[in-house]
């Protein structure tokens, strides 16, 4: 059974490692909800199977899912793969999954933040969010380990990345935004980022993607290759609300240094042409009162730097966009000894995130 425990990762030896270190496995969540996925999910599930099927190529994933659609799901991913039913409210596992922290005895232990779909009664794009907010608990008891809980820090595993050696990078537009910590400092929300992920600096981002409705979550914007390498959505273009994002994200960055007191190398990443939904992709979403519609012609956060990192592999989103190709050929340079797997991703990308944002790795442990 997990226990709760009532001290902090800091004080206990146990650290965030980065992504890129080994994982035990991954855990994802079947998309299903009519108000969000168009026509019921079914597009989105063969994407998400994709995603799944090329993970557990490279290591064990474990996909949870309603009781509805278990036996769907069953049927549709690699044999490999673990299903396990678990009540959920939507399919986004790093936003309200739980954050796994180890320490240098190989033990293993979950964070299990508090969430409120993205704001809340505020902003948030969905009520209610109970089932999600329980799925962290969940997660620790399928691992056996014992979890951290904040009842008074609300968190998305999308708007924080760690180089696993004492940096952590996130946004002032989603940590400070109203339907988050409204009551807390930017210094005490700092403060208990360096207390949970066991980290000695924050580097605050302004803004991330445009039109971003997670509150801009820096996993679309900024993440970390490795220690001292970082890559940045960015764009050319000077008429593009994203142009004024990048290049402020850019100067600060590099006038930063981590941690360690190294000076971060930026590569860009250039973000597709905009990509605004269509009719056809608009129709097919429910309307429910709560929930954040998807109109016509509404532009979607798109960005390559939603790529996910894993044993042996990198899982990249990419658009049918002139600009895929370029992508690609970067992350292969930034990870020689990774297989870059390309996935068309528009599907996720219209349910309001990507391969990133789906996606939660249990790091390696004993």
């Amino acid at each position: 059974m997990s226990k709760r425990l009532e001290t902090t990762p800091k004080k206990d030896g146990f650290r965030m490692p980065g992504e890129f270190e080994e994982h035990a496995g991954t855990y994802m969540i079947w998309p299903e909800r009519p108000d969000n996925w168009r026509l019921g999910g079914k597009p989105a599930q063969k994407t998400f199977t994709e995603v799944i099927n090329t993970i557990a190529k490279y290591e064990p994933i474990t996909v949870v899912v309603s009781r509805e659609q278990y036996s769907n799901a069953l049927a549709m991913v690699d044999p490999k793969v673990r299903v396990v039913e678990m009540s959920n409210n939507d399919s986004w596992m790093r936003d309200c999954g739980a954050t796994f922290v180890t320490d240098k005895k190989g033990n293993l232990r979950a964070i299990d933040w508090k969430f409120n779909a993205w704001g809340g009664l505020v902003d948030g794009l969905y009520f209610p969010w109970d089932q999600d907010d329980l799925v962290a608990s969940k997660m620790a008891e399928l691992e056996e380990c014992d979890r951290y809980r904040l009842d008074d820090f609300i968190l998305e595993g999308g708007s924080i990345h760690t180089d696993g050696e004492g940096t952590i990078l996130t946004t002032e537009e989603c940590l400070l935004s109203a339907g988050r910590n409204s009551d807390k400092t930017k210094e005490e929300i700092e403060e208990t980022l360096k207390e949970y992920l066991n980290a000695e600096k924050v580097l605050w981002v302004k803004e991330g993607i445009y039109n971003d409705e997670t509150n801009g979550h820096v996993d679309n914007m900024v993440q970390f290759v490795k220690p001292g390498v970082v890559v940045l959505a960015w764009t050319d273009d000077e008429k593009d609300p994203q142009y004024k994002r990048s290049h402020e994200a850019y100067e600060y960055l590099s006038n930063e240094t981590d941690a360690k007191g190294r000076k971060l190398e930026i590569v860009k990443l250039h973000t597709p042409n905009p990509i605004l939904i269509t009719e056809k992709e608009s129709e097919g979403v429910d309307s429910v009162e709560g929930t954040l519609p998807r109109e016509v012609g509404d532009r979607l956060a798109a960005s390559y730097v939603n790529y996910y990192v894993g044993n042996g592999f990198v899982a990249v989103p990419i658009f049918n966009d002139p600009y895929d190709k370029e992508a690609i050929k970067t992350l292969k340079e930034l990870y020689p000894d990774r297989k870059v797997e390309p996935i068309y991703a528009r599907e996720i990308l219209l349910g309001g995130g990507n391969i990133h944002c789906i996606t939660q790795q249990v790091p390696k442990h004993k």
